[in-house]
């Protein structure tokens, strides 16, 4: 294997015509030079330089090596800059993964924001929170897109990086006939004996509801199961059920529904996490791309 900064001192001598010569060019001592020459020489099992009267010349294989090693040197310099613009510059692989409204909301403007203006490839993974922060910790995904609300925090771990990008609140859902529905806020404990509608069990959003709805000092009675928030509405529309819905997730309701805030008011942040050793310009501008998606959202 060819070291680079003896190449470097045999083509000084091969440009300059002297050790001394080259040892100015280089900015080092003459010992200096003469010992990565020998080196070089012991490396390449052939002399590379002969004496020439008071001075030195270069031999065949010598003169080889400097022509080609010119090129070697240019070739790896070249290398460098490319690498160092990629350390500069958005470029390369942006793997996200979200749980499922930001998914469906914010993403798709995040990722078309990305591509018109870096030459980047990016790819979106749709899962619950825990699965997203196992995936970025396994070099699965690179920028994780995670939320927490307030009853039920999730634990980031201590070797990803997070930073907070939204806050979002959820509402109650009723069927406007019901007798609440006009009410400038909705009490959670007076829902006490109103059926739910809810994700499955197991879930994530079912959990936190049914701790949410513990907290208020009643065992919630889950009668509806659906894994959409069109659904979800659907059962409340109905009168059938109330259902705990984000604001992120639902800008108008449909017919038949509306959204009241709740007492206690019930907020989630929502994080962007991603590892500390992955942590470049591309990362970076996936994280801005998503809080900017994610502000516009709010206007």
């Amino acid at each position: 294997m060819l070291n680079l900064d003896r190449v470097g001192a045999l083509c000084a001598v091969a440009q300059t015509g002297s050790v001394a010569a080259a040892a100015r060019l280089l900015h080092v001592t003459p010992s200096g030079v003469s010992q990565q020459l020998a080196k070089l020489e012991r490396e390449m099992g052939t002399a590379l330089l002969e004496p020439a009267g008071r001075g030195l010349r270069l031999t065949p294989a010598g003169e080889l090596l400097a022509r080609r090693g010119v090129e070697l040197l240019s070739h790896a310099s070249g290398i460098a800059a490319e690498i160092a613009a990629m350390r500069s510059e958005v470029v390369g692989p942006i793997r996200f993964g979200a749980f499922v409204t930001a998914s469906r909301v914010v993403l798709p403007s995040a990722v078309r924001s990305l591509l018109s203006r870096y030459p980047v490839h990016v790819t979106v993974t749709e899962a619950e929170t825990e699965v997203t922060l196992k995936s970025v910790a396994r070099r699965r995904i690179d920028i994780g897109v995670v939320d927490s609300w307030e009853s039920a925090p999730i634990d980031i771990p201590v070797d990803l990086q997070s930073r907070p990008i939204h806050r979002d609140t959820a509402d109650v859902a009723l069927a406007v006939d019901h007798p609440l529905a006009q009410a400038s806020t909705v009490p959670l404990s007076a829902l006490a004996t109103t059926p739910w509608v809810a994700w499955g069990a197991g879930a994530a959003f079912h959990d936190w509801l049914v701790r949410t709805l513990r907290r208020q000092g009643f065992e919630p009675r889950v009668d509806f199961e659906a894994s959409d928030v069109s659904t979800h509405l659907a059962f409340a529309a109905a009168g059938l059920a109330a259902a705990l819905v984000s604001r992120l997730a639902v800008d108008e309701p449909p017919a038949g529904v509306v959204l009241r805030p709740t007492e206690p008011r019930l907020h989630r942040d929502i994080y962007a996490v991603w590892r500390a050793d992955n942590a470049g310009p591309a990362i970076r501008a996936g994280i801005d791309a998503v809080e900017e998606a994610f502000a516009s959202t709010a206007q």
